[in-house]
């Protein structure tokens, strides 16, 4: 693949080569485009994924050796081997990033794309199963639509690297070195395609279609099934937030979620009518249980008219003074919300005469603007025009034919029946982007008729770039048993590695029982909450949710409020509150991570590399995390108590080892005592306790107990300071529900402190929003000095000092 000539333009180089074309654009001095297609014309396509545009000015140069060309921005070189195009990536101070095989890494072989033909011929079968309805076709005639591509990107990874991401995998792969994995869309499957390394860099290949990650016997290489090109990116940090930054500047800023929506969700599957979510939500009050939000779960509809978006009006007579009444009880209202609809419902009904649905005449077609427009329409005046205040877009990935059978089918089977379902009704090249055209038919939907409540969508799929959209996506219908919940760790870690903010879990696992006669329908507790061994996980899963973006219980089989785990004075019901009640003493710590993620490109699920990639000893743990910059969570992944059938667990260690990161002093969270870094401590973890320790030279704002986010506006907020390095955080506020912040209605207030002096500076207010207290009182703790004191402060917006 010897170059034969090459070019450069405003934008970036060209080269021509015995094997095709190459062209290197750089978007920013850290982000760089490479394309390889073996036409000379690159593909015009636009991409769904990407939103911005590349800066023509970004400075580069191209310099020329005997046996390379050299294209260099400020932050990153590229080399280029003359006699093959293999690239070998290097930061601006000649440090190895990464490089390709001396022979070359790209490879595309063509292949013919096939799409399906719908016509008279074409039978339908509709079926409902575990994960809803599903209409089939037979008698499909696949034709040649036009020739593309397979492509291989390939790598020499370094020994001792580490590699993040991929998005949300059941298996709960973490560091993905000697790991193999699939990436298309699925229930339990998330499909990202970025990676990070430790070394500092990343990669996102611009692809939709089925994708494979390899770093095995077969090669190390990210292969893509239907490509007009080859397409992707190249990212320098080295700074993993640096990274992530990087990634939404290309596919777009997170907006700001609504402020209910990082309390507490109440949801299982399902609640059938008015009168039981509102006295569940009085029930929740009534205990002073701390709640923000109940769900609406599937078949609100009526009768078999599965999708149609509009509630029964026998189980929902008034759905205006339903959502009026959880309003005055300070709850909110999310439903869910399909893409699949039964014929015969007004909504399929109005999509299918306007020809807005897919070849199997049941799922709207999201990739047509008219049809998202229509779709929207339907679920506005059938639900948001009433007081519903979120989606929950169930379903978005939005084929399977894996959902069956006493036998889970292989990884290869499942991978090939799945994408050949997919790729039957969609695009090759497009099938992992259903989701995010959906959520982008809802976001857009609801800011035109809107400014005043802002969008969150929670879904069972993503794409890169549905950040945008106001999304959440959980990990699918998991099944309840302590494995599971070790693996929901690294899926959630893997999948904020790639750029996106958002995701979260079923508190508890959506399956708790045990079906044989259906593989995935997999819990290890028949009797659900009446299984002390259930009560168990159920409380630990809930403690690591206390510290997820998205606060949630949802689930079958078995009820999921509070008090079914007990009442108060039992052990289990008051370790639910303790961790209920310190997720929201943490809301101003929480939702000003809210506020960096959309202005700065924050994350605050953070695998361990993101704040200690020059640790080593970080690289593979995978059931420990930050939780913003100064929470390293802990949580416990086997039973210390009871096994399934409540049978007593006979001498369980009720600890586990933590590692605590090197460079940084460490206090336990719950006692205070102080520790130093770079050391396995074996941590107290009986069932009220999650080990929980905060990193030195935090500063965490607590509020008081609340009943709901918006609960006592004006109270004190204390200022916890832990002692032994230099540390500073940026308290952000604004109002909570409406995009008046877009134009500047939000606060910040800097908050500093310095360890050799012993002082805490809250820098003067910049910024201010309508109903912004003016006063604020703040109640300031000293952790780890020997001076350790407590202090009260007035802060008017002024700069305060306050030494001890």
């Amino acid at each position: 693949m010897t170059i034969l000539t090459y070019s450069t333009q405003p934008d970036g180089l060209t080269l021509y080569s015995e094997r095709g074309w190459l062209a290197l654009t750089p978007c920013t001095p850290q982000l760089i485009r490479v394309r390889y297609s073996l036409k000379p014309e690159f593909s015009a396509a636009p991409s769904l994924m990407v939103s911005a545009q590349p800066d023509s000015n970004v400075p580069f140069s191209v310099q020329e050796t005997p046996d390379s060309l050299i294209f260099a921005t400020a932050a990153v070189t590229i080399e280029i081997d003359r006699r093959t195009t293999a690239f070998t990536y290097r930061d601006s101070q000649g440090q190895l990033l990464t490089k390709e095989p001396a022979r070359g890494g790209k490879t595309l072989e063509p292949v013919d794309v096939l799409v399906s033909v719908f016509d008279e011929a074409t039978a339908f079968e509709s079926r409902e199963d575990a994960d809803g309805v599903r209409v089939a076709t037979r008698n499909v005639q696949q034709v040649v639509d036009r020739q593309a591509y397979h492509t291989k990107l390939e790598f020499e990874w370094a020994d001792g690297e580490a590699l993040y991401g991929l998005g949300s995998h059941e298996e709960g792969m973490f560091n993905l070195r000697g790991q193999h994995q699939y990436l298309y869309q699925q229930n339990m499957k998330v499909a990202i395609p970025v990676i990070v390394s430790t070394l500092g860099y990343g990669v996102f290949v611009d692809s939709c279609s089925l994708m494979t990650f390899h770093d095995d016997a077969f090669g190390s290489y990210l292969w893509s099934d239907v490509d007009d090109e080859l397409d992707y990116y190249f990212i320098y940090g080295p700074e993993f937030d640096q990274l992530v930054g990087q990634v939404r500047w290309l596919t777009g800023q997170s907006p700001m979620l609504p402020k209910w929506s990082f309390g507490y969700i109440q949801s299982k599957e399902r609640y059938v009518d008015q009168a039981e979510l509102l006295a569940v939500v009085r029930e929740y009050r009534a205990r002073q249980l701390p709640l923000d939000c109940i769900v609406l779960d599937w078949k609100s509809w009526t009768g078999d008219l599965w999708g149609q978006k509009t509630l029964d009006p026998e189980r929902f007579p008034n759905p205006g003074q339903l959502t009026a009444d959880l309003h005055a009880l300070h709850a909110t209202l999310m439903v869910s919300i399909w893409p699949i609809m039964r014929a015969g419902g007004e909504n399929w009904r109005e999509l299918h005469q306007q020809g807005f649905l897919l070849g199997n005449q049941a799922n709207y077609d999201a990739f047509n603007p008219a049809a998202r427009a229509c779709y929207w329409q339907q679920a506005n005046t059938g639900l948001f025009a009433h007081g519903v205040d979120a989606w929950w877009c169930d379903c978005t990935e939005p084929f399977e034919a894996d959902w069956k059978g006493a036998v889970k089918p292989e990884p290869e089977e499942r991978m090939r029946i799945n994408t050949a379902e997919a790729k039957r009704y969609l695009d090759p090249e497009l099938i992992s982007a259903y989701s995010l055209l959906h959520s982008q038919g809802i976001y857009d939907g609801q800011r035109q008729v809107t400014a005043d409540k802002r969008v969150v969508n929670l879904t069972r799929s993503a794409s890169l770039g549905q950040q945008r959209y106001a999304t959440v996506t959980w990990s699918g219908d998991v099944a309840a048993n302590w494995d599971t919940l070790r693996r929901q760790i690294a899926e959630g870690l893997s999948f904020c590695a790639t750029g996106m903010p958002y995701w979260t879990t079923d508190v508890g696992a959506f399956f708790v029982r045990r079906k044989p006669e259906m593989w995935f329908w997999n819990g290890d507790f028949d009797a659900g909450v009446g299984d002390l061994g259930y009560r168990e996980l159920y409380v630990r899963w809930f403690q690591y949710g206390a510290f997820l973006p998205m606060f949630r219980s949802h689930g079958t089989d078995t009820p999921r409020e509070v008090w079914r785990f007990g009442e108060p004075g039992d052990l289990m019901y008051d370790t639910l509150k303790k961790f209920l009640n310190l997720r929201y003493r943490l809301l101003p710590y929480i939702y000003s991570l809210v506020g960096w993620t959309a202005r700065q490109s924050y994350t605050m699920l953070r695998a361990l590399p993101f704040d200690f990639r020059h640790d080593p000893a970080t690289y593979n743990c995978a059931d420990q995390f930050m939780f913003g910059p100064a929470l390293l969570v802990c949580p416990i992944t086997r039973p210390m108590y009871y096994a399934a059938g409540s049978k007593p667990v006979a001498d369980a260690p009720r600890t586990r080892p933590v590692y605590l990161p090197a460079g940084t002093g460490w206090y336990n969270f719950w006692t205070g005592e102080r520790l130093g870094g770079g050391q396995t401590v074996e941590a107290a973890a009986t069932l009220d306790t999650m080990p929980l320790y905060v990193r030195a030279g935090s500063i965490i704002p607590l509020g008081p107990h609340r009943q709901y986010v918006d609960d006592q506006p004006d109270a004190p907020v204390e200022l916890h300071i832990y002692a032994g390095s230099d540390g500073s955080f940026l308290l952000y506020e604004d109002e909570g529900d409406n995009y008046n912040y877009e134009q500047g209605a939000f606060s910040t207030i800097q908050i500093s402190w310095n360890d050799d002096s012993n002082c805490l500076t809250l820098g003067q207010r910049s910024g201010q929003y309508p109903g912004m207290p003016h006063q604020r009182e703040f109640h300031v703790v000293l952790h780890g000095s020997a001076t350790a004191a407590a202090r009260q402060v007035s802060y008017s917006g002024q700069p305060v000092e306050i030494k001890f």
